[in-house]
């Protein structure tokens, strides 16, 4: 495990180098501010004191064998079934019981405020949702949907995790109120790539047949793509998720 932290930590600094080399440019405050505007992660409150007493006193580290980097860290069975389903969404939603040890980090880019990435920044960094817990997802999608909706309208804010869950249980029928809360402020241009990652999920032809989604997804594209944030692209985005959405049959 001390190797591989180690390994990680040269790695990055070397790519750092590489990309000073590269004429890198430092991430301004701007930057810096909506970095950590992206990362905000919502915590909805339905039994929260109970599911966080949960997590610190009563979740079990199983890791796999022959390996100390990855396994699982979650409440036994029986324990996790005497949850009510709105506390299993609260834990489920702030909570990965999966962990994977791994050198992808999620760092300030220059200029993040004026790009529209390809995909979502991770939701717990080396944590990621167990097969039980997007199960639940899965299996409750009406109830999930319900439970987000009534926890973004309170905060007029759509979480990192929310954004992964949308794309996990492929919730196209909240096309319409991810746009409507979008345009409350229009600063989170990650439910633009929201509405790509839905839109690429379901091989919306309009989409994946642009150039844009070639850009973001083709051969060769870089995890870190972006467009440009600008009226036209932002427009287009919408446009085509609205035009989406008209096609399926809700």
């Amino acid at each position: 495990m001390k190797q591989l932290i180690l390994s990680c930590l040269v790695a990055v600094i070397c790519s750092a180098c590489a990309a000073q080399d590269d004429g890198y440019k430092e991430p301004g405050p701007a930057s810096q501010a909506y970095h950590a505007y992206r990362a905000y992660s919502a915590v909805p409150p339905y039994g929260l004191q109970r599911v966080r007493q949960l997590i610190k006193a009563k979740t079990v580290r199983r890791e796999i064998p022959d390996s100390d980097d990855a396994g699982t860290d979650s409440l036994p069975e029986k324990l996790y079934q005497t949850l009510s389903l709105r506390e299993k969404f609260t834990y489920n939603a702030i909570y990965g019981e999966s962990f994977s040890q791994n050198c992808d980090g999620f760092f300030p880019v220059a200029d993040e405020e004026k790009k529209i990435f390809g995909n979502i920044p991770d939701v717990m960094g080396d944590q990621y949702w167990s097969s039980r817990q997007i199960g639940f997802f899965k299996d409750n999608k009406d109830s999930v949907i319900a439970l987000m909706t009534e926890s973004i309208g309170r905060t007029k804010r759509v979480g990192v995790n929310y954004k992964h869950i949308i794309f996990e249980i492929n919730a196209t029928s909240m096309i319409p109120f991810l746009l409507q809360t979008y345009n409350l402020q229009k600063r989170d241009h990650d439910i633009l790539t929201l509405l790509m990652l839905l839109m690429k999920k379901n091989d919306y032809a309009p989409f994946s047949t642009s150039a844009s989604y070639r850009k973001l997804y083709g051969s060769g594209h870089d995890y870190d793509a972006a467009l440009n944030y600008n009226a036209a692209n932002e427009a287009l985005i919408i446009q085509r998720a609205t035009d989406f959405y008209t096609s399926l049959a809700h």
